[in-house]
């Protein structure tokens, strides 16, 4: 249960998709039932039957920022530079100037002072950091954000082997997203619509939110042989009072809680205490759930298909059981669901 191995499958390359489908809740919809194991397939949007009035759906409000930028340094060598910490950067009194932790990839080793050029309106300079991140002041004409989103590029995750396309920019973010930090998309929301949520408000659903800025950890593999030895990266979170209010209230009056994603889980349980309670605030989440982990808020979740050996699939595994998950996926498999960020999805219950 400890062992990396136990966390491996075998899935065929032309199965990771590569683009959306062509429409969010036209994707296909593998029902889990954790305790049975008993599997079931529909179509996402479906997902009222499965869900109850009172039930409390929660979804990670975060945006994805277009956190890829490609330049070149003053020697005229190509330069990549990713945003780490979006969320966590330090803006100053000039709109245009802004600083933050990234990553820089080039032929040559960065250097502190290194100048950095992405087009019109927008360079950099490399002032700090050097173990693995870099701590890099953008400068530009106009606002920082305005030029990111003129000459940045979609952070689209490294299985999907192709360049963004001017379309990735609204499918790779979900119809509720407001709070702009993430560097990756919480995958399992991408396959709402504004009439499926309306749908299910109609329906005496609530749905509510919590904001985890998804990190550049997420695609980190597992390393450790012994899984319980992984450290997770730390990503900034925020439960709005009404969140915690409307979890609370769940619990108590034996509702369900049904978490749409990895991120709103870890989320839910970072800021649970030992009663269940959700705690509303901000802080960073490094919690990293694996088999074992005893959940205290989280009664039901949507989400996707994960990579092998990865920490979401052990978080699922945590929730449904390894046997039931691997199962599943075998299942989904012969049955050429399509995986990861665009693929389809599960509901587990």
């Amino acid at each position: 249960m400890f062992s990396l191995a136990d966390y491996d499958y075998e899935l065929p390359p032309e199965l990771i998709a590569q683009k959306p489908a062509g429409e969010r809740d036209h994707s296909r919809l593998l029902t889990l039932d954790r305790a049975t194991g008993a599997l079931a397939h529909r179509r996402f949007d479906a997902l009222a039957q499965f869900l109850s009035a009172g039930d409390v759906l929660i979804v990670n409000d975060t945006a994805v920022i277009k956190a890829r930028l490609l330049g070149r340094k003053e020697s005229g060598g190509r330069v990549e530079v990713f945003l780490l910490d979006y969320a966590g950067g330090r803006r100053q009194e000039d709109p245009g100037r802004f600083t933050c932790e990234c990553l820089i990839r080039s032929s040559k080793p960065s250097r502190l002072g290194t100048r950095l050029h992405f087009g019109p309106g927008l360079s950099a300079r490399i002032i700090g950091g050097g173990q693995g991140a870099w701590q890099v002041e953008f400068s530009g004409n106009d606002d920082f954000d305005a030029a990111l989103e003129r000459v940045g590029h979609v952070p689209l995750p490294p299985y999907i082997r192709r360049e963004d396309m001017p379309a990735d920019r609204s499918a790779y973010q979900t119809v509720y997203a407001a709070r702009r930090g993430a560097v990756a998309a919480p995958t399992a929301g991408l396959h709402f619509t504004p009439e499926l949520l309306d749908g299910l408000k109609a329906g005496g659903v609530i749905i509510a939110t919590v904001t985890l800025h998804v990190g550049y950890g997420t695609f980190a593999p597992v390393r450790t042989e012994d899984i319980r030895e992984h450290r997770m990266h730390a990503e900034r979170y925020t439960v709005p009072a009404a969140t915690a209010e409307a979890v609370r209230s769940a619990r108590a009056e034996g509702r369900r809680v049904v978490a749409v994603g990895t991120t709103t889980v870890r989320t839910l349980e970072a800021a649970a205490g030992a009663d269940g309670a959700v705690a509303a605030g901000s802080g960073r989440c490094e919690l990293f759930i694996y088999p074992g982990f005893r959940f205290r808020a989280v009664d039901a979740m949507v989400t996707n298909f994960h990579l092998p050996k990865s920490s979401l699939l052990m978080l699922v595994s945590a929730f449904a059981g390894r046997e039931n998950i691997l199962n599943a996926y075998q299942e989904a498999i012969a049955a050429r669901y399509r995986f990861y960020s665009y693929g389809d999805a599960m509901l587990i219950l």
